[in-house]
């Protein structure tokens, strides 16, 4: 059975008093969710306070980017996946479509970070998804496989225990649309199938699928009845405790 993964990711949001708060606040909302893994992605600034406050529970904590660079060096600006670890981490979200979009980050790019994240020994969430151009031009399916095959490119078996996929319909996030259910389970089967064919059929059956776009607690539930989707990879309804706690807690 595939354990499923509610993740939020807060962006570029929340100072550090805020972020604490936050935490301080989903905790006790989340406790009894026994049924799935959750994890929060604050801002940089806000990974250590937020992981020690944490600590303990049923939260991980994950960073919402990490260098190429395994190693330490020159690279100004840049974190390493170590240094993350440093100060609580277990997860980086890797290859979001907002670093793709406005960053330049390529499958190549997020290949290395990918590498560089497992290779410490975290959990990397690759994010994959289609602009709605692409959508409408009949490639979504073939973008989306192609961004699988590279940013999972020379990944071993093994490795791939250390990978959780999360497809991000582009044209679906921040904009208040929604992939319907069956939107969804076609593009996860998509992935599923693509998996099999590079990795293997086990490897396909034990990675968990997340959906990212709008999710929010009013279709989390409709979006968890399909098989192949394992989690969500969860934006603005994130930001608010109560409203995360709701989507974590769709079974109850």
């Amino acid at each position: 059975m595939r354990k499923p993964v509610i993740a939020g990711n807060w962006k570029m949001y929340k100072l550090l008093g805020e972020a604490v708060d936050t935490a301080l606040t989903l905790k006790p909302l989340v406790a009894n969710a026994n049924h799935c893994e959750v994890v929060i992605a604050p801002v940089f600034t806000a990974l250590k306070s937020v992981a020690d406050r944490v600590e303990g529970s049923n939260i991980r904590v994950s960073a919402q980017n990490c260098s190429t660079e395994a190693k330490h060096g020159a690279q100004t600006g840049e974190v390493a996946a170590d240094m993350l670890r440093d100060v609580g981490c277990s997860h980086v979200i890797v290859g979001h479509s907002e670093r793709r979009q406005f960053y330049g980050e390529t499958d190549a790019t997020v290949n290395l970070k990918t590498k560089a994240v497992i290779q410490t020994g975290l959990t990397a969430i690759v994010c994959v998804g289609e602009k709605l151009s692409e959508r409408e031009s009949g490639n979504a399916e073939s973008v989306v496989k192609t961004q699988l095959k590279g940013s999972l490119d020379g990944l071993t078996v093994a490795d791939m225990e250390r990978i959780i996929i999360a497809y991000e319909p582009v044209w679906a996030i921040g904009t208040g649309k929604t992939a319907t259910p069956e939107q969804a389970q076609e593009m996860h089967g998509v992935i599923r199938r693509s998996l099999a064919e590079s990795h293997g059929r086990d490897v396909a059956e034990a990675t968990r699928v997340l959906y990212g776009g709008s999710v929010k607690p009013d279709n989390i539930r409709s979006l968890m009845d399909q098989p192949d989707v394992d989690g969500a990879l969860v934006g603005g309804a994130s930001l608010d405790a109560e409203s995360f706690a709701q989507i974590v807690n769709y079974k109850v």
